[in-house]
C-alpha cells in the first residue's frame, strides 16, 4: 500500500528490534510554516540546503554528535559543511533514547543510512518528476543533485520531495563508495564548545528556578531520624527545606533538600541543618570486612556459569600448574561535571533539562516522583560532563522533581564533588582465584576460575547475578578445552553500576595478566602464546541471533595482536630502562590489543611512557573520534590502574574528592598511538573497549622491568 504523507502522518518504514527504534517521515505545521520539510525522524532538508539531523543520543564527550550525522550524511550525499545537528528531546518517535554499552553507533548504523537513504531517494525522485528523466540516470554529490544540464541542491527539491510517496525499501551504498564516512572529521559541536556556547546541564537556567543542594546521609541506607531545619531557615535566600526519603534503586540516598534563590545560600542552608540519622546495618561493613568475605568465597565452589571439558581431570594431569589470586576495588566514575538535574513540575505535567544517559529511565523516575504519568514529563538532553555509566542513574533528577513539588517553582539540583564521590553506584569490587595448567608441550590446557563480588544485578534486583559480572570471562575466545567459571555473590550495601567498560574493567586485568604468568611459565613470548590460542578461521556464533553480524572471530583478534606487535618493536630491545607489556581483549564487539612501555624508579614508582594500541572496530565512522576515544580509554584505564580506590569505613565512603582519589595528572600521560584496522564489517564499540587491556599492559610491562607480579589494582596499593 502506498502511504501519502500530510502534517500530521507518521509513516514507519523500517524497525530495527535490536535498536527499539522507527525511522519515520514527520511533518508537522510549524516545520512547513518555516518552509522546513523533515524528511525522517533523523533527517531535516531545509529550503536553504542546511541539512538537520536529530541525534536521539547522549553526548558526553565520545562525539557521537558528529558520527552519527556523518552516517546519515554519507546516504544522502549532503554537503558536509551544510550539516548541523540538533539534540533530540525524548520523544517515542526515536525509539529507545538510552546511550551505553558503547552501543550509539552499532544500533544506530542501519536505521540512520535508512533515513539518509530514502531522503536522498525522495528528493532524486523529486528532480526526476521536475526534469522528466529516468531518476536511475541521476547524480548525488556533495549536496548537488544533476543530470546533464540539469542541477539542483537539496533544498531547492526538499519541498517537492516531501509531497512524494515515501519508497518502502531503498539500497544502501556499497562502503566502498563511502566519501564521508572512515575519514577524519571536525566535530559539528567544536565551535560552540570552543566559545563556552555548548550548554551542560550545569549551565542550564530557566525563569523562576531555584536552587537547592542536598544533605545526603553519609552512611548506605541510613533514614533519617529527625530534622532540625531551624537555623537553616534563618540563612538569607533559603527558601524551602524537604526531607528526602529514600526511593529504591533510582534514589538510595535519604537526604535533606534546601532550596534557595543562590546556590551559596542552599549551601549555608545546608551547613546550618542538624540532622541525625538511623543508620541501620550497613554501618558495620568496612572494606576490610568485604574483602575477607570474599576471599572466603573463591577457596568455595560457586556457581558453575561456563563449564567445558573436564577441569578438574586436566589439572590432575598437566605438567605445570600456576594458581593465583587477584583482587580489584570498588571504584567511582568521577564525572567532571558533577551530578544536577533541573526539573520544573506543575499540576500539568514536568519539565526537565538533564545530562541524562537514559531520558527515558529519568522521565519515569521524575513521574513516579510527582505523581505523574510518563508522557506528561517533557525531557530536554543537555551535553553530559562525562557519563561513563553514571548518568544512567536518575537519583539527581527524582531530586529535583521531589523539591520543585515542594517549592512550587522550577529547581536546580548541584551536588558537589564530594556529594558526587561518596554517593555514586560504584564499579563492584571482586576478588578472584584462578588455577591453570600447561600441557608437555607448553600449551594452555585447563583453566579452573572463581570469582566473587557484590554484582550490579544483585544490587539492581534484576537478572542473574552473576550478568555484569563474568563478561568476557564466560565468552572468553582463547581455545582452551578445559575451562570453568564459577561465581559466588558477595553482600554489601555498597550502591553498585556499570562503570566504562563495566565487568570488562576487571575481569581483563585478571585474565590478562594470569595469561602472561602462563606464557612464562610456559617458556613461551606472551603473545606468541596468545597467538597460539587462537586457531586461523575459529569463529564463535553469539547466542543472541540479532547479534550474528558481531561473531567472535580469531583472525580479527589475531589481526590486532600482529598489528600492535608490530608497531610497539615487541621483540625489539626496549628503550634503556624500560619494558614492555602486552594485552589484547574483546569486548562491546570490538577486537583490542595493546603494548605498555614502562620504566620503574629506584624508588619502585612505575613510569608509563606509551601505550601503542591497535583495534578493530568495523568501519571505522569517524577515525579521529576513534582515535579520541581510545585515548580518553587510555587516560581512565591508567588511572584506575595507577591510582584508584574506593575504600569503606563504617558503612561510609572514605575518600571525598581528588586529592584522595587521584587521577592521573598532565605531566604523566604516555605517549598513546592508535592503529585503526581496516574493515568492512559493521561497526561495534569504541567508547569502552580500549579500557580493559590498560592495566594488564602495564602491570605485566612492570613484571619484565622488575620481575615482580601486581595482582591488586591500585598498583599503589
Amino acid at each position: 500500500m502506498i502511504v501519502k504523507v500530510n502534517r500530521r502522518d507518521f509513516v514507519k518504514l523500517t524497525s530495527v528490534a535490536s535498536a527499539g527504534l522507527v525511522l519515520g517521515l514527520k511533518l508537522d505545521a510549524q516545520t512547513a510554516k518555516n518552509d522546513q520539510h523533515a524528511l525522517g525522524a533523523f533527517v531535516d532538508v531545509g529550503s536553504d540546503g542546511f541539512v538537520t539531523v536529530y541525534v536521539s543520543r547522549s553526548d558526553m564527550g565520545q562525539g557521537v554528535r558528529t558520527s552519527l550525522p556523518m552516517i546519515v550524511a554519507e546516504e544522502l550525499d549532503a554537503d558536509w559543511k551544510k550539516v548541523r545537528i540538533r539534540q533530540a528531546d525524548l520523544d517515542k518517535k526515536y525509539g529507545r533514547q538510552g546511550t551505553g554499552g558503547s552501543g550509539s553507533i552499532r544500533s544506530m548504523w542501519t536505521p540512520l543510512r535508512q533515513a539518509g537513504a530514502t531522503a536522498r531517494a525522495m528528493l532524486v525522485g523529486a528532480a526526476a518528476a521536475a526534469w522528466v528523466v529516468d531518476a536511475k540516470e541521476i547524480a548525488v554529490a556533495n549536496g548537488v543533485v544533476s543530470h546533464g544540464a540539469h542541477k539542483a541542491t537539496l533544498g531547492d527539491l526538499a519541498a517537492a520531495a516531501a509531497k512524494l510517496e515515501v519508497p518502502k525499501e531503498v539500497p544502501l551504498k556499497d562502503p566502498s563508495k563511502f566519501t564521508l564516512i572512515g575519514k577524519k572529521a571536525n566535530r559539528l559541536d567544536n565551535p560552540d564548545l570552543l566559545k563556552g556556547k555548548s550548554q551542560y546541564g550545569i549551565d542550564v537556567r530557566v525563569p523562576g528556578m531555584l536552587y537547592a543542594v542536598v544533605l545526603h546521609a553519609p552512611v548506605f541506607g541510613s533514614k533519617i531520624a529527625s530534622v532540625d531545619d531551624s537555623k537553616a531557615k534563618q540563612v538569607k535566600g533559603v527558601k524551602h527545606v524537604v526531607r528526602l526519603d529514600p526511593n529504591g534503586t533510582d534514589m538510595p540516598w535519604a537526604g535533606v533538600g534546601v532550596v534557595a534563590d543562590s546556590t551559596w545560600a542552599a549551601m549555608k542552608g545546608r551547613d546550618a541543618l542538624v540532622v541525625k540519622w538511623d543508620e541501620g546495618a550497613a554501618k558495620d561493613e568496612s572494606t576490610e570486612s568485604f574483602r575477607k568475605e570474599m576471599h572466603e568465597l573463591v577457596t568455595k565452589e560457586g556457581k558453575r556459569v561456563r563449564n567445558d571439558g573436564d577441569v578438574d581431570a586436566a589439572l590432575a594431569t598437566v605438567s605445570k600448574k600456576i594458581e593465583a589470586t587477584y583482587e580489584v576495588p570498588y571504584l567511582a566514575h568521577a564525572t567532571m561535571e558533577p551530578m544536577n538535574a533541573t526539573v520544573s513540575v506543575t499540576k500539568d505535567g514536568a519539565e526537565a533539562w538533564l545530562p541524562t544517559q537514559f531520558p527515558d529511565w529519568a522521565a519515569g523516575g521524575i513521574a513516579g516522583a510527582a505523581g505523574l504519568k510518563p508522557e506528561q514529563v517533557k525531557v530536554h538532553v543537555t551535553l553530559l560532563g562525562g557519563g561513563f555509566g553514571r548518568r544512567a542513574f536518575p537519583d539527581s533528577a527524582i531530586q529535583a522533581a521531589l523539591l520543585s513539588k515542594a517549592a512550587g517553582a522550577p529547581v536546580h539540583v548541584q551536588w558537589t564533588r564530594e556529594d558526587d564521590m561518596t554517593h555514586d553506584y560504584y564499579r563492584p569490587a571482586s576478588v578472584h582465584h584462578v588455577s591453570a595448567g600447561i600441557d608437555g608441550d607448553g600449551k594452555l590446557h585447563a583453566w579452573h576460575h572463581r570469582m566473587a563480588s557484590a554484582g550490579i544485578n544483585t544490587y539492581m534486583g534484576n537478572g542473574e547475578p552473576h550478568d555484569s559480572e563474568t563478561g568476557g570471562i564466560d565468552d572468553l575466545g582463547y581455545a582452551i578445552p578445559h575451562l570453568r567459571l564459577e561465581y559466588a555473590a558477595a553482600k554489601s550495601a555498597v550502591p553498585r553500576g556499570w562503570w566504562r567498560s563495566v565487568e570488562n574493567s576487571a575481569n581483563a586485568f585478571v585474565v590478562e595478566s594470569f595469561m602472561d604468568e602462563l606464557a612464562r611459565a610456559a617458556g613461551k613470548d606472551p603473545i606468541e602464546f596468545h597467538l597460539a590460542l587462537l586457531p586461523a578461521g575459529k569463529v564463535i556464533e553469539p547466542s543472541n541471533a540479532r547479534m550474528k553480524d558481531y561473531a567472535f572471530k580469531a583472525d580479527r583478534m589475531r589481526r590486532v595482536i600482529e598489528t600492535v606487535r608490530d608497531k610497539a618493536g615487541w621483540g625489539k630491545a626496549a628503550p634503556a630502562g624500560r619494558a614492555r607489556g602486552f594485552a589484547s581483549w574483546w569486548s562491546f564487539m570490538t577486537y583490542v590489543a595493546q603494548v605498555a612501555e614502562v620504566s620503574v624508579g629506584s624508588d619502585g614508582t612505575p613510569r608509563v611512557h606509551r601505550i601503542v594500541t591497535a583495534i578493530d572496530c568495523g568501519i571505522p565512522v569517524n577515525p579521529d573520534g576513534v582515535a579520541q576515544q581510545i585515548e580518553g580509554s587510555v587516560v581512565y584505564g591508567l588511572s584506575a590502574a595507577m591510582k584508584e580506590a574506593i575504600t569503606i569505613k563504617g558503612g561510609a565512603v572514605e575518600q571525598s574528592n581528588f586529592h584522595d582519589f587521584e587521577l592521573l595528572r598532565i605531566e604523566e600521560m604516555p605517549v598513546v598511538e592508535v592503529h585503526i584496522i581496516p574493515s568492512v564489517d559493521p561497526p561495534s564499540g569504541t567508547g569502552e573497549p580500549g579500557l580493559p587491556p590498560t592495566a594488564p599492559a602495564v602491570a605485566n610491562a612492570i613484571f619484565a622491568a622488575t620481575g615482580k607480579r601486581l595482582r591488586t589494582l591500585p598498583f599503589s596499593t
